[in-house]
């Protein structure tokens, strides 16, 4: 199940992460979040031990939305010690999701 990541615990789960971190920008009104919100759930039980899978809601996270300047959702970031290193806009496929991952492993 993916993490639950909120501006108070963002420092320690997703820049403190020793393991490669994808981190899914969303909002419960967002048609295309829930479109791809299978294939988080997926992703984060797959990958679970190898990698973190985390969902961040933007209306009640504001300043991580702000700070890493989402203004399309979904958004989903990849972080590698504590650094973004890739990202994707808008819906995908599973297999692009995981991929993306997989070269961060």
């Amino acid at each position: 199940m993916a993490i639950i990541i909120t501006d108070s615990n963002f420092e320690e789960v997703v820049l403190k992460s020793d393991k490669p971190v994808l981190v899914d920008f969303w909002a419960e009104w967002c048609g295309p979040c829930r479109m791809i919100a299978p294939f988080i759930e997926q992703i984060a039980t797959e990958y679970e031990g190898k990698a973190l899978v985390g969902k961040v809601d933007v209306e009640q996270n504001q300043k991580i939305t702000g700070k890493y300047g989402i203004l399309t959702i979904p958004t989903l970031l990849y972080f590698k010690n504590g650094d973004v290193v890739d990202k994707q806009i808008g819906t995908t496929s599973k297999s692009v999701l995981s991929s993306k991952l997989d070269a961060l492993l």
